[in-house]
């Protein structure tokens, strides 16, 4: 049994773990407390902070660790090459109340690898046997691991879990996909549950983690310690408390179209931002709509009424009309076949999770 003593415990004893994953401009201080109203996950990890010569705290970033106030541990999450300005940024949070240092070792953004950061490192087993073990040296308290199973293959990849072992790991978050294979290409979980098998630490199994039943099913074909849930927890901030209610054998809550659309209002209240040009505001709620319109209807009805939206009146007249007509009908678990969220420019920066 790997060592979760290490770990926090969750928030029902006894059952696996639950992580919101960290999605660059998408998982700050206002979407973490929105996730909070509807029932926290166990763990939240920060968008990363950006590490290089005389970088600093982002202040935007910092304010998801001192102001949040959902209870849940807040695991700072840090992406760089520099080793010693690693060390050096691990050090300045360590002042901070975090749950631990996270190291991101699986972004695919190709602005990110090509710095050879991020997922880029996965190329480089030499450097991260360096890596690993200097921040494991400045790292008193817990830290952790987010990674892919490769970069553009798997070769790597047993060489880095022992890697996992060797610097003594305290949790892998693990995305069962290559960095090449961005979020395109199944989900092997038969990787995952490899690497549940060879590292001693917890894993948390990402990627493709869509409902309470996806979960559920994810856990048991990988026996892995717990989940870690993105692009999903966009579309149903429900995911989480559902998760642990069909863990624990309890009815699963049945949302409903108008419960969506408040959740679609807090959304809008908590990240308004007045100061910026409407048209920009439209776009920023977009990118959360684009993923919630693929449990509104199947034929997609909702999401092309949305997509045209150039006004706020527009868009929330679009979505009134949609998730207020008919109040007794149910918000899918999962999305609609054929219903996805375009990775177009209003939505790209959200498929780069961290």
């Amino acid at each position: 049994m790997p060592p979760v003593h290490r770990l926090p415990p969750p928030i029902a004893s006894g059952l696996p773990f639950t992580a919101l994953a960290p999605m660059q401009d998408v998982t700050d201080l206002r979407f973490m407390r929105v996730i909070a109203h509807y029932g926290s996950p166990d763990y939240f990890f920060t968008e990363y902070f950006r590490v290089y010569a005389n970088s600093g705290l982002h202040k935007n970033i910092l304010r998801s660790i001192t102001e949040n106030t959902s209870g849940r541990p807040v695991f700072a999450q840090l992406i760089g090459e520099s080793i010693p300005d690693l060390m050096r940024v691990a050090g300045e949070l360590s002042r901070y109340p975090i749950a631990g240092i996270d190291l991101n070792l699986g972004c695919p953004a190709p602005r990110i690898y090509r710095k050879n950061v991020g997922g880029g490192l996965l190329r480089d087993p030499d450097k991260l046997n360096s890596m690993l073990g200097e921040l494991r040296q400045a790292v008193n308290g817990r830290f952790t691991v987010k990674m892919r199973v490769g970069f553009d293959d798997t070769a790597n990849f047993d060489r880095i879990l022992d890697l996992i072992n060797r610097h003594n790991i305290d949790l892998l978050s693990l995305h069962g996909r290559t960095v090449k294979e961005m979020y395109h290409s199944d989900v092997h979980y038969d990787l995952i549950a490899h690497a549940v098998q060879r590292v001693q630490c917890p894993v948390l199994a990402n990627g493709n983690v869509t409902s309470a039943v996806a979960a559920a099913a994810v856990l048991s074909q990988t026996e892995a310690a717990g989940v870690m849930i993105g692009r999903a927890a966009i579309r149903n901030p429900w995911i989480f408390q559902q998760t642990r209610q069909h863990l624990s054998g309890q009815p699963v809550s049945n949302i409903m179209l108008p419960a969506v659309r408040d959740y679609i209002e807090r959304l809008r209240c908590a990240t308004a931002m007045p100061s910026i040009p409407e048209r920009a505001r439209v776009s920023h709620m977009k990118m959360y709509l684009n993923y919630i319109g693929q449990g509104v209807d199947a034929t997609g009805a909702f999401l092309s009424d949305m997509r045209q939206a150039r006004t706020e009146a527009e868009l929330f007249g679009a979505c009134d009309r949609h998730l207020l007509s008919e109040p007794d009908q149910p918000f899918a678990v999962e999305p609609y076949p054929g219903q996805a969220a375009r990775p177009n420019r209003e939505t790209a920066h959200v498929l780069e999770a961290c």
